[in-house]
C-alpha cells in the first residue's frame, strides 16, 4: 500500500466528518436565528411576562428602571435570543444525536437517545420550577426585606441577568438523575456506593444551593431539597442501568477494533 493511498484513506473520512459537523452546526445556528426572527417582534411582551413574578411583589407605584441608555432596546432582544436558543434545544440535541449515532453500538444508541430526551425534559422542568415556584417566594422575600425608606426599583438588565442565572442553575441541577444514571451506566460507581454517600450528597446540595442562589435561606433550600430528591430519583432508576455483558456490546471492543483494522489493511495490501 503506497503512502499516498494511506493519506487519502486516512484524511478523507476526517474531512467528511468535519464537513458534516460544520453543516450540523450551521443548522443549529439557523434554527436559533429563525426562532429569534419569529419572536423579535414580541420582545417587549416577552420581557413583561418574565417580569411578572417581580412586579407582583413590588410596592405600589414602584416600577422597574433602565440605568443604561440602550438597555430598554437591547435587553428584551437579549432575552429573545436566549429564549430562541432555549426553544431550539430539542433540534440542537437532535443534530448532535444524528452526528454521533452512526459511531455508536446498538446498545449505546438504545441508552443515549432516551437520556437525551429525558435530560431535555428535566431542564425544562427546572426552568418551569424556578419561574412558577421559586421566583414568587424569592421576590416576595427580597422586596419585603428592603429597609424602611428604600424604594425597590430594579434595573431591567440586572433583573434579566439574575433570572437567567437562576434558570440555568435550576435547569442544570434538575439534570442530577441523568448524571447519576450515566455514572452507574459507565461503571464508575454502583448504586450501593452512591447510596452510602447520601449524607455527603445532602451537604453538597446545600453548599451548591448557597453558591448558585441569592443569599437567602429560602432560595437555597428551594434548590437544595429538589437536588436531593432528584438524586434519590436517579439512584432509584440507576439500578436499571447497571452494566451487564451483552452480545451486541463487545466487552473487548479495543481488541475487536484492532482486528478489524488489521483485516482492512490486509485486504488493501492484496
Amino acid at each position: 500500500m503506497s503512502q499516498n493511498s494511506f493519506h487519502s484513506t486516512g484524511e478523507q473520512p476526517f474531512i467528511s466528518h468535519l464537513i458534516e459537523l460544520r453543516n450540523r452546526l450551521l443548522r443549529m445556528v439557523l434554527c436559533v436565528l429563525i426562532v429569534f426572527a419569529a419572536l423579535a417582534a414580541y420582545a417587549n411582551e416577552i420581557y413583561s411576562l418574565l417580569a411578572v413574578p417581580l412586579l407582583k411583589h413590588m410596592p405600589e407605584n414602584s416600577t422597574m428602571i433602565a440605568i443604561d441608555v440602550a438597555s430598554p432596546f437591547f435587553t428584551p432582544f437579549k432575552l429573545v435570543l436566549v429564549l430562541s436558543a432555549f426553544i431550539s434545544v430539542p433540534f440542537i440535541l437532535y443534530q448532535f444525536w444524528a452526528f454521533v449515532a452512526p459511531g455508536l453500538y446498538k446498545r449505546e444508541r438504545r441508552m443515549i437517545l432516551p437520556l437525551l430526551v429525558a435530560s431535555t425534559l428535566l431542564f425544562y422542568m427546572g426552568v418551569a420550577f424556578a419561574y412558577f415556584v421559586v421566583f414568587p417566594l424569592v421576590f416576595g422575600f427580597l422586596t419585603a426585606a428592603a429597609p424602611e425608606g428604600v424604594a425597590v426599583m430594579t434595573d431591567i438588565s440586572k433583573y434579566l441577568d439574575f433570572v437567567l442565572a437562576l434558570f440555568f442553575a435550576f435547569g442544570v441541577c434538575f439534570e442530577i438523575p441523568i448524571f447519576t444514571i450515566v455514572l452507574v451506566w459507565t461503571g464508575l460507581v454502583t448504586p450501593v456506593s452512591l447510596a452510602d454517600k447520601r449524607p455527603y450528597v445532602i451537604v453538597g446540595a446545600f453548599i451548591i444551593g448557597a453558591f448558585l442562589t441569592p443569599p437567602d435561606a429560602i432560595s437555597q433550600t428551594l434548590l437544595a431539597v429538589p437536588m436531593w430528591v432528584l438524586f434519590e430519583l436517579g439512584l432509584l432508576f440507576s439500578r436499571l442501568f447497571v452494566p451487564k455483558p451483552d452480545a451486541d456490546y463487545p466487552i473487548h471492543a479495543d481488541a475487536e477494533m484492532e482486528n478489524r483494522l488489521d483485516k482492512i489493511e490486509r485486504q488493501e495490501d492484496e
